[in-house]
């Protein structure tokens, strides 16, 4: 580990990252966004703009630890009256279930392949194209896979966020801080989130598949 004006970072695997410890979201610096088709042909983008999340560095980068809070109720897409239905029972319901619930469970290195021996092992072909001599997957720097679980209206599934870690530094007022952005899908109707309209032309009113966007910066805690 090495100290820049008191500013605590290190190197790891050709990354500049963070001193172990705890950090904490900045709530100045972050969205924890989303965004589903409308009538299967138009995304709508919204986000939560009420979270908290703690990050546990560890000595070991693969060994840190994330757990999130997001305010249910604090969900916008720039349509009010979306926005009610959203929080309503027919959604979230967030006067029962007030907050979704994230924690991760580990941290890989993000891989990439060829996309051939991509497609063969997606058809379950990897193990004889790897004795035929096939490339390994590659590791790509600066990006990682989370793994965790996300919970909604008291229903728990595991989600992997592709996370991309944005670097280490200080800020302007002497906080200590990284950043990262990270994205993932999920099925909504998984977590109960059941209410649709059939369209006469075919296809639902609203998307089941929601993807999350996330960015934001940490700050290092005393």
């Amino acid at each position: 580990m090495r100290v820049v004006s008191g500013f605590a970072t290190r190197s790891w695997e050709g990354l500049t990252i963070p001193a172990p410890g705890t950090y904490q979201l900045d709530p100045a610096h972050k969205r924890i966004g989303f965004l589903a088709r409308h009538m299967m042909v138009s995304p709508v983008r919204g986000e939560f703009a009420g979270a908290t999340a703690r990050i546990q560095v560890a000595e070991d980068p693969l060994a840190s630890t994330v757990t999130a809070t997001i305010d249910a109720a604090s969900i916008t897409t720039g349509n009010p009256e979306r926005d009610a239905h959203l929080s309503s029972p027919d959604f979230l319901d967030v006067e029962r279930y007030p907050t979704l619930e994230y924690r991760s469970t580990g941290i890989g290195r993000h891989e990439t392949e060829d996309p051939i021996f991509f497609w063969a092992r997606l058809k379950g072909y990897r193990q004889g194209l790897r004795e035929g001599g096939g490339p390994a997957p590659q590791r790509t720097a600066g990006r990682f896979v989370l793994a965790g679980e996300l919970t909604v209206k008291d229903v728990t599934r595991p989600v992997d966020l592709q996370v991309e870690f944005g670097g280490a530094r200080r800020d302007p007022y002497g906080k200590e801080i990284f950043g990262f952005s990270a994205t993932a899908e999920i099925n909504r109707e998984e977590y109960g989130l059941l209410w649709n309209v059939a369209l006469e032309t075919g296809g639902v009113l609203v998307g089941r598949t929601v993807q999350i966007e996330i960015a934001g910066e940490a700050i290092r805690q005393p």
